[in-house]
């Protein structure tokens, strides 16, 4: 089986219709590597970014290097992988669908980065993958955890992997200190480098068959390659029968994570120039409809469009459609002008802070608060300060909760988005700080204009210096949620922040709050 795609809204596929006929010209451009498919101004751009459309054979010669390399690092049966975005969505979704740890840090929270800390250094293996070595969270990331390796006696070239872009910074450095480096093709972009080194070298280190994933890849494109009737049908049904807004769940599924790794892909790439299309990731179906978006399930699910598929022709299959998505949608796919907006925004406030002196986060007064919540934004109460953001969405808007806190301990945090979505009636979305602004916040800032905003916060309760650093963690992530706060505020957003100063004790009071809507 490659690909397998169901659902009442497949009759309302024009296959006779000019735009059917333009999505097919666009898809043979794409088959071709043309890089003026998607208009003039993104030409540039596309043409150092359309090698993904190799992968699913290319990535075949990564196989005897990766091999020994595996071999090499035997004695370690623990994978950390430091990254974000692209770099971490993707094996987060192998790791789930195969069932084999990897423990994903893609978070500055420090009760988070502890998750990694808490084990047998002498057995784990970090892998830090990044395109530059310059992303702030994973250069911090690995600052820290080389820093403990050393602490515990160990020799940080016997613990540490790097994938990243032949001649990076982090390329000449870490080769010239004598790590072990493999080198992803630079002509990828992060969000489609599912099938890269990216995505392969922690697949085999976890042991993980990514050769079949491969192989499922390269079935499934020369499938939609030959007939292309299954690829047209569903970019048809995102471009021109779903709105601003596409449900997605893959609840019941063999391909668990997908979604998230979906909402990345889709949100990061189309959302800009004002338009766009927002994944609304679910927990079902009927979750998923919450507000009327377009629906799509990875079971056969009763969704608009149910699409079943080994995992590797899920990667390959939404990479290609999104391409063409954003054709249709007249935006380059591979840009995302916004996301160093957010990072602009968080520099300036960790300069600020060092410039007044403070070398921690400044106390802040809140508006109100009640309990273990601390609350920034109207309302004199939880439940008062949730009506009232309700209350702000404009009609056909959404509301995104933004949670900068532990994503494992923090976890029934993630109720909210059904308890909000239930009370508003609108598309809502949740995203873990900082990684949903690598994914969603491209469209949070150049998106449709429409959105409405809830940042969740919270005290710390452990803290890491960051070597190299006049920070700590904690510092970072609150400058990281306040500056992309700022980033909202200054588009006239409606915004509320809730911040806990118990994160257990005041998660369950925002529940309570929430569930009484």
């Amino acid at each position: 089986m490659t690909i397998k795609v169901s659902g009442a809204s497949l009759a309302r596929v024009d296959r006779t219709s000019a735009r059917y006929a333009l999505l097919r010209e666009v898809h043979q451009k794409i088959a071709a590597k043309d890089s003026s498919t998607w208009g003039p101004e993104a030409t540039a751009e596309a043409a150092i970014r359309l090698n993904w459309v190799d992968l699913p054979t290319s990535s075949m010669s990564l196989r005897e290097e990766v091999t020994a390399i595996a071999t090499r690092f035997s004695d370690k049966n623990r994978v950390v992988l430091c990254g974000m975005g692209g770099s971490s969505l993707a094996p987060e979704v192998l790791s789930k669908s195969y069932k084999r740890e990897i423990i994903i840090v893609d978070s500055t929270d420090p009760n988070y980065i502890a998750h990694a800390l808490n084990g047998d250094l002498l057995s784990t293996v970090f892998v830090v993958s990044s395109k530059s070595g310059s992303t702030i969270e994973t250069s911090s990331q690995r600052a820290l955890f080389e820093a403990k390796v050393v602490e515990a006696g160990l020799n940080p070239i016997d613990h540490f992997i790097f994938v990243t872009d032949p001649g990076s910074p982090l390329d000449l450095e870490t080769r010239g200190n004598g790590f072990t480096v493999i080198n992803a093709d630079p002509n990828v972009g992060g969000r489609f480098s599912a099938l890269s080194a990216f995505g392969v070298v922690p697949a085999v280190l976890s042991g993980i068959d990514i050769w079949k994933v491969l192989d499922d890849a390269a079935i499934a494109k020369g499938h939609f390659l030959t007939f292309d009737e299954v690829i047209l049908d569903v970019a048809y049904l995102l471009s021109e029968i779903a709105g601003q807004y596409i449900g997605f769940t893959d609840h019941g599924s063999d391909v668990p994570g997908i979604s998230d790794w979906i909402e990345q892909l889709i949100a990061e790439s189309t959302g800009k120039d004002g338009k766009g299309r927002l994944p609304v990731v679910a927990e079902s179906v009927a979750a998923a409809e919450v507000g009327n978006p377009f629906t799509i399930a990875f079971a056969d699910a009763g969704a608009d469009l149910n699409v079943i598929a080994p995992l590797g022709a899920h990667f390959i299959f939404w990479e290609w459609v999104t391409a063409i998505l954003g054709a249709a949608l007249e935006i380059d796919p591979f840009n995302q002008p916004n996301v160093t907006e957010a990072k602009e925004q968080t520099l300036a406030l960790l300069s600020e802070w060092k410039s007044s002196g403070a070398t921690t986060v400044p106390a802040m007064a809140p508006d109100a608060s009640e309990g273990d919540v601390e609350i920034f934004g109207e309302g004199s109460s939880i439940s008062d300060s949730l009506r009232a953001i309700i209350a702000d969405v404009e009609d056909g808007g959404y509301i995104a909760i933004m949670a900068y806190l532990d994503r494992r301990d923090d976890v029934a945090l993630e109720e909210l988005r059904v308890l909000i979505s239930s009370a508003s009636g609108k598309p809502t979305t949740f995203g873990w700080g900082p990684r949903f602004m690598h994914s969603t916040g491209q469209f949070h800032k150049a998106g449709q204009p429409n959105g409405t905003f809830i940042q969740i916060t919270g005290e710390v309760n452990c803290d890491f210096e960051i070597p190299g650093r006049d920070f700590s963690f904690a510092t970072l992530v609150a400058a990281q949620g306040l500056g992309d706060g700022k980033a909202l505020a200054k588009r006239q957003y409606p915004l509320l922040r809730l911040h806990l100063k118990n994160r257990s004790a005041g998660i369950e009071e925002i529940l309570r709050a929430a569930r009484a809507l």
